[in-house]
């Protein structure tokens, strides 16, 4: 008779699994919970202590460490020597494992969790079970996710067996789980200090990820590239996108994409983002979707040429087709309705891409350097209205204040240095990634001026400070009024009467948001 091990501390679906291991002629071995959970559903099973002869002890922190359980998960079929061991002893081998472990890090991730609760749920005995039958997969089946169990029933049921491939299939899942499980325990105890306080930042940082696809190559075609996303990935994330159609999407594409959604989950109104290279070119805000589109791409249509587009509202007939019209890689938004997708059916290579909308952002945010790796969290702040600060004699109006928010909102985005031009809910000049704020400035207005849009009247947004009063008379120059910025220079005061000089409004938002 075969014998299948069973102890989970997710008890999803276990009952029924079990139920049809027993009906394929399993002898079930289970241990505490587990196995009063089976009992009390009717299904027969044998306590781990008549097997090993030893009852659980220390409030059940030791009850499979035993050679009874592990060398009947370590033994090899195919070697002899090690079944007359089992024979000698009256060992019978173990054929399938089923094994999840406590929750540690949904534990530590509770506001309220203690040091003690933390600890208690440091699961040892079923690593160990994990790991012997996952080096031992040859023989030995081993499940750790309940998702798996209906393929493991369907392969007993039509063959009588877990084949070889499955087994190195669940095998490998087996140690990116309790290498996993490891890490999590190693970053919240290195985050604790000796008196128990918790850091946002372990001595020891282990992160694990999953790949999603192999790319034909990276940013660009001499680079070799992969796409990872976390384990779990949080709503409204991009690495969370389902694709509709479209072709493979590239590494550039991803990149660009992420830009854009980041950018569009930002507003709380209907957005449209289009991004080239990972800038913004046109962001607009409207009453639906097909406005504000038009409006963005109004902003800059050369640049949009080939770029990404992204939505926070689900993407209707009339914008798809204003947006078939134009060349695009990408589109993103939370929904498609039928008819936009009836339209975008006839570009076969258009990508399009739904997210959940909502949700967190990252815990971190990574940047990789010669031979170590820089962490920060996230630039998750939002200015509030409440926060400017009024540093000139002239105030800003309330319409005056709208462009302003906005502007701030899209240059977050942007590529330091930054200045963007914002009118009526529409970017209507974004200069980026230059070593000059002047140049970036200079840029902007060229853009507004490519694209046939007037800048008088307009605000401006300046990612950090202006050193000198130059950056901001160009920007003034060009037809703003009203003009954003962090502060902070040790120069503000003579930014400042600059600004009284010429008759503009400037508030301070004390944040900056280098964007590099």
């Amino acid at each position: 008779m075969r014998t299948a091990l069973i102890g989970v501390s997710d008890k999803t679906g276990i009952a029924e699994f079990a139920r049809t291991l027993a009906a394929l002629g399993f002898r079930l071995l289970s241990t505490g919970g587990t196995a009063k959970l089976l009992r009390d559903d009717g299904i027969a099973v044998t306590e781990v202590a008549e097997v090993t002869g030893f009852p659980e002890i220390l409030d059940g922190r030791v009850k499979t460490l035993h050679p009874r359980i592990h060398a009947g998960l370590l033994a090899r079929r195919d070697l002899p020597p090690h079944m007359a061991t089992l024979k000698e002893h009256g060992i019978d081998p173990i054929d399938l494992l089923v094994v999840n472990l406590y929750p540690f890090e949904q534990t530590v991730a509770k506001p309220d969790c203690t040091f003690d609760d933390a600890i208690e749920n440091i699961d040892i005995g079923g690593p160990a079970m994990l790991r012997a039958a996952a080096k031992n997969h040859g023989s030995v089946a081993v499940v750790v996710d309940p998702a798996d169990y209906a393929r493991v029933a369907e392969e007993l049921k039509a063959n009588g067996e877990v084949g070889a491939a499955l087994r190195f299939e669940l095998a490998q899942k087996v140690f990116a789980h309790t290498a996993r499980y490891d890490g999590a325990i190693s970053n919240y105890l290195s985050s604790l200090d000796a008196d128990r306080r918790r850091s946002q930042f372990p001595q020891t940082l282990t992160r694990q990820w999953v790949k999603v696809q192999q790319m034909r190559y990276g940013e660009n075609p001499h680079q070799s590239a992969a796409f990872y996303r976390e384990r779990d990935v949080g709503a409204g994330l991009l690495a969370g996108y389902a694709q509709l159609q479209g072709k493979e999407l590239s590494y550039n594409n991803i990149a660009d994409a992420d830009a854009a959604w980041e950018c569009v989950r930002s507003f709380s109104e209907t957005a449209c983002v289009i991004v080239k290279h990972a800038n913004p070119c046109g962001v607009a805000i409207a009453s639906d979707v097909a406005t504000a589109y038009a409006k963005a791409f109004k902003t800059d249509s050369t640049s949009a040429f080939g770029g990404i587009i992204a939505f926070n509202r689900a993407l209707d007939g009339e914008c798809a087709r204003a947006v078939a019209k134009q060349f695009v890689e990408v589109v993103i938004a939370p929904a498609f309705d039928d008819k936009a997708r009836a339209i975008f059916a006839a570009k076969q290579n258009v990508r399009l891409l739904t997210v959940e909308p909502g949700g967190a952002g990252n815990d971190f945010d990574f940047k990789r350097v010669g031979g170590g790796l820089l962490v920060q969290s996230p630039d998750a702040k939002q200015v509030q209205r409440a926060e400017l600060r009024v540093v000139t004699k002239l105030a800003p109006t309330e319409a005056q204040l709208d462009d302003l928010m906005f502007a701030w909102r899209v240059a977050k985005f942007v590529k330091s240095n930054t200045i963007v031009f914002a009118r009526d809910g529409m970017t209507l000049g974004v200069g980026a990634g230059q070593m000059s704020r002047i140049d970036s400035a200079r840029i902007a207005s060229i853009k507004a001026k490519e694209a046939g849009l007037t800048l008088a009247g307009c605000a401006a947004a300046s990612d950090a400070f202006f050193p000198f009063r130059d950056g901001l008379d160009v920007v003034i120059d060009a037809g703003a009024t009203c003009v954003i910025q962090p502060g902070g220079s040790v120069r503000d005061d003579e930014v400042i009467a600059a600004a009284n000089e010429r008759g503009v409004a400037m508030v301070f938002t004390g944040t900056r948001h280098f964007r590099h």
